[in-house]
């Protein structure tokens, strides 16, 4: 097996085992050991790729984001030049942002209570930056193929499409919330906005 098909392989092992022990641990509950009895690997596979449970817990957070953005640009590369289908695909996404069980929300919070370790921060940092890149590209792609009005500023609106997300996912965490603004609600405001400019 090549180096590189083995990297893939242990990446996927070790996102996929530790996405289980959230579900069941949660995220301060679990354990490197943890990790190398429900993967198999040893101490020394995993610090081949990590330095602590912490660097797989930012490649759970980011793999979310780069799925995301897979399903967006795989609608646009698809021929289908309409706002519709590639909303769609983030719509699926923010849904989720309201699951206080799910496992992406779980690690953002956990993560921000760690946010004054530099390399947490770097972490959130970049997390932060990477949204704000990838919801402007949404933003510029949909101008470019004409579905958005040139009128729409692609960073202000993505600033805050990404605020709010990040709202939905905090305000997941506490328990019992009457929520009246929801995620389709959100999704609703976006894709009103970003198509009556036309």
């Amino acid at each position: 097996m090549k180096q590189e098909e083995r990297r893939q392989q242990t990446t996927r092992l070790l996102l996929d085992t530790v996405k289980e022990l959230i579900r069941e641990k949660g995220c301060h509950a679990m354990t490197m050991k943890d990790i190398m009895d429900r993967s198999g690997l040893s101490k020394g596979a995993i610090f081949h790729y990590v330095k602590s449970k912490d660097e797989i817990f930012v490649w759970v957070l980011q793999e979310r984001l780069e799925e995301t953005n897979t399903q967006f640009m795989n609608k646009v590369e698809l021929g289908r030049r309409s706002f519709e289908e590639p909303m769609r695909k983030i719509a699926e996404s923010i849904l989720q942002y309201e699951n206080p069980q799910d496992v992406t929300n779980k690690v953002l919070l956990y993560l921000l209570g760690k946010e004054d370790q530099p390399v947490i921060a770097e972490a959130l940092q970049q997390y932060y930056e990477r949204s704000m890149e990838l919801s402007r590209q949404w933003i510029m792609t949909g101008q470019r193929y004409g579905v958005i009005p040139a009128s729409v500023d692609p960073d202000k609106t993505a600033d805050m499409f990404v605020l709010l997300t990040l709202g939905l996912r905090v305000r997941s965490s506490i328990p019992l919330t009457a929520a009246s603004f929801k995620g389709h609600d959100f999704t609703s405001m976006i894709s009103d906005m970003l198509q009556s400019r036309k």
